[in-house]
């Protein structure tokens, strides 16, 4: 028998025992063990909840039992987490997380620490949720050397945009309705603002360079800005808009990206809609390949973290995660990228547009009907700094949105 130990009781905790108590006989068959869920930590009581007679509510119950050999984490933020986990591990237990916070500020010690001990730190659900991308990177793809991760890393923002684009309603109106139906936080500000998906890119671009990323490096802007009018304009493109999570090689750098961009509709990313998410991954042996499913969510994120419970349990005292090292990688700065970008702006395009091509070069203009006083134009191929730049000439610029190509 597999003892393991769940510390957190909200919705990815229950959703690991109900995953367990669901699918046990064939989770039992998998690891050749019973897996027995001995502990639940939690600060509050469940009565009525068979799982009641599993709760404590102190972590040194957890910390001291021998016989309990894996420890799933699922608290969220970074303390206490951070400081139960590192007790687990040193203690010689496993862990399995969701907590993408964690992972993304202290992944490198943890599997530091995991290796040192010739156990496992495994994080599988703290990127995608239901959708496996840690361990394809970590065993399926070890032959490659992934030269870009581009995803839709986070389901709120991904419905809220979706929504905006096929009924044309506008920001307010769709996290509104993202607050009611539980897709987004009375406080969705880690959503909406691209936290959420910075952390998450931030792991993913640790895990393919080998060394820490820190996500505070991570240019991030989120989708408060996006309008209606930009959907307008999005769709006269023949494009739509998504908010992206993105690590690329350029050369001997790395550059991490969290933005909206346009995509065009032959876009692997195009049609992912509503709460979905998906990732795009490019090796330079294996190609393109595309990881979709339900990002979030009770089950999916459940799923995930019993996953890696199983290969914990398959593997003990056995390290079998690849880690990264602490030392911090410098990304390449966000104004030597180059991309094109749509641009909104006060006036007419005619009056404007020898101005606008002096410094930006050839442009495409993109009117809309609806829209007076103001068009649209396509740059061509530019780095960050230049467009920043040659913006400054221009104070009547509403509003600019990059271009995935």
């Amino acid at each position: 028998m597999v003892n393991i130990a769940v510390m957190g009781y909200g919705t990815v905790g229950s959703g690991i025992v109900e995953v367990v108590n669901t699918n046990g006989k064939r989770i039992n068959q998998r690891v050749g063990d019973d897996i027995n869920i001995k502990y639940v930590l939690d600060l509050k009581d469940f009565p009525g909840d068979p799982v009641q007679e599993k709760i404590v509510h102190d972590f040194e119950i957890i910390e001291k039992d021998a016989e309990v050999k894996i420890v799933a984490e699922v608290m969220g933020g970074i303390e206490p987490a951070y400081t139960f986990v590192k007790r687990c591990l040193q203690a010689g237990k496993s862990v399995a997380t969701s907590n993408k916070a964690l992972v993304a500020k202290h992944g490198a010690e943890l599997l530091s620490i995991a290796m040192d001990n010739n156990i496992n730190f495994l994080f599988e659900a703290s990127v995608g949720g239901g959708i496996p991308i840690i361990r394809p990177l970590n065993s399926s793809m070890t032959a490659d050397e992934i030269e870009e991760i581009t995803g839709i890393l986070n389901g709120t923002t991904n419905y809220m945009l979706s929504k905006m684009f096929y009924e044309g309603a506008d920001y307010d109106e769709v996290l509104k309705e993202a607050q009611a139906k539980g897709y987004a936080e009375r406080n969705p500000e880690a959503d909406v603002e691209g936290y959420d998906a910075c952390r998450k890119i931030a792991i993913l671009s640790s895990l393919i360079s080998g060394q820490q990323v820190d996500f505070e490096d991570i240019y991030t802007e989120g989708i408060t800005e996006i309008t209606k009018q930009d959907m307008m304009y999005a769709k006269a493109l023949g494009m739509t808009i998504k908010l992206l999570a993105s690590s690329r090689r350029d050369s001997d750098h790395l550059h991490a990206i969290v933005a909206p961009y346009m995509l065009q509709r032959n876009h692997p990313l195009y049609n992912v809609n509503d709460v979905f998410n998906a990732i795009f991954v490019h090796g330079n042996v294996v190609g393109d390949l595309m990881f979709y499913g339900s990002g979030a969510g009770k089950l999916p994120t459940a799923s995930a973290v019993v996953a890696d419970i199983v290969d914990e349990a398959k593997h003990l005292n056995r390290n079998i995660m690849t880690m990264w090292d602490s030392e911090k990688l410098n990304l390449q700065p966000i104004e030597d990228t180059s991309k094109k970008y749509f641009v909104r702006i006060k006036g007419e395009a005619d009056a404007l547009k020898a101005h606008l091509e002096s410094k930006f070069g050839p442009v495409e203009i993109v009117r809309i009907e609806e829209l007076e006083n103001e068009f649209g134009f396509v740059t061509g191929k530019m780095t960050e700094g230049t467009y920043a730049e040659q913006a400054k000439e221009f104070p009547g610029i509403l509003h600019m949105i990059r271009i995935e190509e």
